[in-house]
Formats: structure tokens, C-alpha cells, sequence
């Protein structure tokens, strides 16, 4: 909780306004992204328009992975809805486990009534392998953003733009 928010609001600064509405989604039990999210907003962006959505914690750390299938699913459920209601065009995500099921519903949603594009951005720290999210998510995503040239070897779906956070 934090480092993964920093990267995407580092990401976002670079983004002109045309990119609006804006929704934030992340996990509920996460208690330091929505002060970052408001600062953020308010130093950004002159039209600020924008929305925060929380939903179910998809793995907690240290979890086990059997009893994380059902929070996981648990938090599909939760995506899906958000996602049919928002129907979204751009899912811009970076790694932390809650990215899976919004983007998980997010192609559940592209077979019944709109796709969007998803572009994912593997963390800074990840140098020599992926993060489980992005280990899932190398399959299903659109675009795959790799900031080290060793895991662009390894990953060639992946693009390699050098440090962009």
C-alpha cells in the first residue's frame, strides 16, 4: 500500500486532462491512497474530475494462496459490477494484486459490450521477474510495460521504455 499508488500518480502526471474522467480503484482495506489521490488531483489537474472505488482486497500478503482463490473471486464480483457500471476505455494499472479482477471484468465486459484497452506498467522494483499480477496479466493485457531491458529479454510481449516512473 503506497509504492504501487506513487507509480501510478507518477504515471498520470504525465497525462493531459483529456484523460477524464478519471476512477481510481483500489483496495478497501488500503488507508494511504485516497489522501495521495486527492493531493494529487488538486496539484494536477485544474478540472478535476474524478472518483474513488474501493473493492475487496483480492490477496492480503502473506495470505494463503487456496483461501486467496475466494477473495479473489470475491473481488471479481465486486470488479464486475464496477466495470459494467463505469464502462471503461483505458484500464491503466501497475501491479498491485486489486488490478486482476478490475481487469478480469474488464474482459469479461469486452466479450458482452465493450472492450477496453488495458495497459499495464510492471513496478520499478521488479528488475529480474515479474510480480504475480503482472505474471497473470503479461497473457491479457494490451499493452505490457517492462522498466528493465533484463525482464524485456525475458518477456518479449513486453515493451521496454526504460524508468518511466
Amino acid at each position: 500500500t503506497g509504492g504501487h499508488t506513487t507509480e501510478i500518480l507518477r504515471l498520470l502526471s504525465c497525462l493531459s486532462e483529456s484523460y477524464s474522467p478519471r476512477h481510481y480503484v483500489f483496495a478497501d482495506s488500503d488507508k494511504m491512497s485516497e489522501a495521495k489521490i486527492h493531493s494529487f488531483e488538486q496539484k494536477t489537474f485544474s478540472n478535476s474530475q474524478f472518483t474513488l472505488h474501493r473493492i475487496p482486497r483480492s490477496r492480503e500478503v502473506r495470505q494463503s494462496w487456496i483461501s486467496s482463490v475466494v477473495t479473489t473471486l470475491y473481488s471479481i464480483l465486486h470488479s464486475v459490477r464496477l466495470t459494467n457500471k463505469l464502462k471503461p476505455d483505458l484500464i491503466l494499472c501497475n501491479g498491485p494484486g486489486t488490478c486482476v479482477p478490475v481487469c478480469i471484468s474488464a474482459l469479461l465486459l469486452g466479450l458482452l459490450i465493450k472492450r477496453a484497452i488495458i495497459v499495464y506498467v510492471e513496478s520499478i522494483c521488479r528488475v529480474e521477474t515479474l510480480s504475480l499480477s503482472g505474471k497473470i496479466l503479461y497473457y491479457f493485457s494490451d499493452y505490457f510495460i517492462v522498466q528493465w531491458p533484463s525482464l524485456k529479454e525475458k518477456y518479449p510481449k513486453s515493451v521496454y521504455l526504460g524508468r518511466i516512473v
